[in-house]
């Protein structure tokens, strides 16, 4: 270079023809078309300079490439390019003209010498000029030799060479070619950059330098140029003979070439893993880092900073990252997103974003390029388990009391995911018509987290163990009635649930799968329960013993066991208590006896009911009165066991019944109440006779007994219920009830058939309806005592008047009294208030009267 640049100064003193390539313009590449300009300055010649190129791969031997005065001027390698139009000339000026070559090739690199034809008598200048085009010409990356073209990269090392020669012999000494520097058209940043030693200037043999730029910077991009400043010395001392500035190079800062490329749609099954890659495509092969951040978004126009990061990889290599989102390096060039157990919340747009980071001086880190992908479409699909549900009767029920048993079956399941787990629920509805709309009811419901819950018709039941819900197989589920009623017959079905398992570990319904219905039902007939009562001894006579048994008959009732009861009524006829049924003792199906309405003490076990077979009863009643005719039935009740212990009732039944007659020509008793006071005044006396009188055959009054009992109803009619005063049993015993009035009563027997009611201090609430019930009591020929039939007499009104003399009598002497002690009182107060008042106002006026006969004196 130092020859060329002192050609170039001689040319320029001695202002001849000067070619130069390249001036002004760039050798530039655009695309994959290389251009080099080279123009003739200087000269005044014609208007139009013609141009020779040639072009040699060592610099030594050229070969014709092009002419633009001679068509024939290129050699036949090139000829033919020249015909394609890879190769061609295009005229920037009359002095100026760029070679294009298109396609440019390995080949292609070397040194290109622009030259013009000259006719001039004497030489001036130069005529020709070389331009060397060196390192990959593919990636823009073209130098010059005297004049270099130099494409870097950012925070990558560049050199800039720099060549001197001396210009022409002076006759003073020898001259010498220094060279001040090289300056870039952006040298702002250079002073600090040199101190750091990132930019140095260096010597290259006798005349060469070189700049060297390490880290280029963006600001290092621009034009440098090369001040040579040629010295003279004369005795011992050097003077400047001239200085000139050659443009030597264009450095330009290229773009890192950096892609990210992400799968554009990927499709993943919920509750499995999303694989995504960025991968990374980079013309950079030195010492780089790269940084990698994975981001998320809704929409795929979102951007960067509104978007969450899901994962980050920094220029350390260190991963920032959550539980569920993993960032791993697998290659060079490849980032791996792994995201676990996704759900439908991870669809949607997924793009990486990558950022290369090169070292510069003092350890810092530049970033040299960045890229963000496309985004990448996710969707999370759900793959439901395929599944299928049978329902079938393992034990159909022949008649009620059976048991039932349904098994629902899991089928045809194409998935068994740890992550699904299956429930299922029952349902029954009533068999009815195939037009009519029935709904169904829940029997039973489980939920996701294996509780069981009850519907209205099998809570009770399922609480007294009658239904049993259970899991016999992963792929089974039961229902079992212990007993099925008749009320159980329908149409039964399962439903079966899939249920997924999510990232909190909550377990969501998926999938319902409904089984066909299967029909629980029997041909069943009614119960039926037949009781039939007969007695041994038609005829006996009161005192003797009443014997009664009750055979028992059943159909299409399940392993039975009866429980009796035996009632009595009054015979038809006897008014004392029509339609009255006494219950007198029972037998339960445990063969447990317990006496019901019997409360004769003295008779407490005069009746005994017992078990002669399994279907046969017999009661038995000892010492029997008069009292006891009446019409004797069993009420018998089927029942039907129910898990061991427990008993359904099935049907009832009662017997024919069975009549006690006594054919006897007893006496005949009636009662009646007299009294000599039906009205009196408060506070008398009230006195009420219950008279009995007996009718035919005449007893002997040891040989008769009565229980009397006395009745009131405290109102004018007979509409309210009648209260209990007093009795008097046969033994002579007086029981008198409690009451709320001041009143006493008093009950006694006056003589053999009179008995006296007495209620002293009478008071206005004893007013009312009065009567007596009697029961009478005979002694039998067998010296037996034999009660008869409660009899009752008609009722007496009683009333209770008011004294008026004496009601008023207190209250008026007590009035006339209070009004003398209040008279007296009054005139007592009178008398002392006038005395003191008038004593006073007297002593006052005599006072004055002696004052005035004082001064009538004076």
């Amino acid at each position: 270079m130092g020859s060329r640049l002192s050609s170039l100064v001689i040319a320029a003193l001695c202002r001849g023809r000067v070619v130069r390539v390249p001036t002004g313009s760039l050798v530039r590449v655009v695309g994959t078309e290389l251009v080099i300009p080279c123009n003739v300055s200087d000269y005044d010649g014609p208007s139009e300079q013609n141009f020779d190129w040639s072009f040699s791969s060592s610099g030594s031997s050229f070969v014709e490439l092009a002419s633009t005065w001679e068509a024939g001027f290129a050699t036949q390698l090139y000829r033919e390019r020249l015909q394609r139009g890879e190769i061609a000339l295009r005229r920037t000026a009359n002095d100026a003209v760029e070679l294009h070559i298109k396609n440019v090739q390995p080949s292609d690199e070397g040194h290109y010498k622009c030259s013009t034809p000259s006719t001039d008598a004497t030489v001036q200048g130069n005529y020709e000029d070389t331009v060397q085009v060196k390192g990959n010409i593919l990636t823009g990356l073209i130098t010059s030799g005297a004049r270099l073209f130099s494409a870097t990269r950012l925070c990558q090392d560049t050199e800039l060479p720099c060549d001197s020669s001396p210009s022409c012999q002076a006759p003073r000494g020898p001259g010498r070619g220094a060279a001040h520097g090289c300056a870039s058209s952006r040298s702002a940043a250079m002073p600090c950059a040199y101190r750091a030693g990132d930019v140095r200037l260096d010597t290259v043999g006798g005349d060469g330098y070189r700049l060297s730029v390490a880290r280029a910077l963006a600001s290092d991009q621009g034009s440098y140029r090369c001040v040579v400043s040629e010295w003279i010395g004369e005795q011992g001392n050097w003077q400047e003979i001239q200085e000139k500035a050659v443009e030597v190079a264009t450095v330009l800062i290229q773009p890192t070439v950096l892609r990210a490329a992400v799968a554009r749609s990927v499709s993943v099954a919920e509750g499995k893993e999303l694989d995504l890659t960025c991968n990374i495509t980079t013309d950079r092969t030195d010492d780089v880092r790269p940084e990698v951040a994975w981001y998320f978004s809704r929409s795929p126009d979102s951007t960067l900073p509104g978007s969450p990061v899901l994962a980050r990889l920094d220029r350390d290599s260190l991963v920032h990252s959550s539980p569920h989102v993993a960032l791993s390096h697998v290659d060079a060039r490849s980032y791996h997103l792994l995201v676990r157990d996704v759900s439908k919340e991870n669809s949607g747009y997924y793009f990486c974003h990558v950022a290369l980071w090169a070292p510069g001086h003092n350890r810092s880190w530049h970033k040299v390029a960045e890229a963000r992908s496309a985004p990448a479409s996710v969707d999370v699909t759900w793959l439901e388990p395929d599944y299928q549900v049978y329902l079938n009767a393992s034990k159909v029920p022949e008649f009620s009391d059976d048991r039932t048993e349904l098994e629902c079956h899991i089928v045809d399941m194409k998935s068994s995911e740890a992550s699904v787990r299956f429930t299922v629920s029952w349902y029954y509805r009533v068999n009815r018509r195939s037009d009519d709309v029935v709904a169904s009811e829940l029997l039973a419901v489980m939920n996701g987290d294996w509780t069981l819950k009850y519907g209205d018709r099998s809570k009770q039941r399922a609480q007294d163990g009658d239904f049993i819900f259970s899991k016999e197989h992963t792929d089974t589920f039961s229902f079992r009635i212990q007993r099925t009623t008749e009320e159980d017959r329908g149409n039964y079905y399962c439903v079966v649930s899939a249920w997924t398992r999510h990232r909190n570990d909550s377990w969501v319904k998926s999938k319902d799968v409904f089984s066909k219905p299967v029909t629980i039902f029997w041909a069943s007939e009614d119960s039926v329960l037949v009781v039939k009562a007969r007695q041994p001894k038609p005829f006996f006579a009161a005192g003797n013993t009443f014997e009664m048994t009750c055979k028992v008959s059943s159909k299409n009732i399940k392993s039975p066991r009866y429980s009796v009861l035996i009632t009595a009524e009054k015979p038809v006829g006897d008014l004392s208590s029509p339609n009255e049924t006494k219950y007198i003792i029972s037998l339960d199906q445990d063969s447990v006896v317990k006496l019901e309405n019997w409360t004769d003490a003295s008779r407490v076990d005069g009746v005994v009911l017992e078990k002669v077979q399994e279907d046969e009863f017999r009661y038995r009643m000892y010492q029997t009165q008069v009292s006891d005719a009446g019409l004797y039935r069993c009420m018998v009740t089927a029942w039907s066991p129910v898990r061991g212990s427990l008993w359904r009732e099935a049907a009832t039944s009662l017997s024919n019944p069975i009549e006690i007659d006594f054919q006897t020509a007893g006496p005949v008793f009636n009662a009646s109440v007299h009294s000599d006071t039906p009205s009196v005044i408060r506070g008398d006396l009230i006195r009420l006779f219950c008279i009995i009188t007996v009718e035919g055959a005449a007893l002997d009054p040891d040989d008769m007994a009565f229980d009397v009992s006395w009745f009131a109803v405290h109102s004018f009619g007979l509409d309210k219920a009648p209260v209990l005063l007093s009795s008097l049993d046969r033994r002579g015993i007086v029981t008198t009830a409690e009451r709320d009035g001041k009143s006493e009563l008093s009950l006694e027997r006056v003589s053999v058939l009179e008995f006296l009611l007495q209620v002293h201090g009478s008071e206005d609430q004893d007013f009312g309806n009065y009567y007596c019930s009697v029961t009478p009591w005979v002694k039998s020929p067998t010296g037996s005592w034999q009660k008869e039939a409660e009899i009752y007499s008609k009722p007496i009104f009683v009333t209770v008047k008011m004294d008026v003399l004496n009601a008023f009598k207190y209250p008026l002497l007590i009035g006339v009294g209070l009004s003398t002690v209040i008279g007296l009182l009054s005139c007592l107060i009178g008398y002392c208030s006038s005395h003191w008042c008038c004593k006073k106002e007297v002593q006052e006026t005599r006072r004055e009267r002696r004052r005035l006969m004082s001064m009538e004196m004076d």
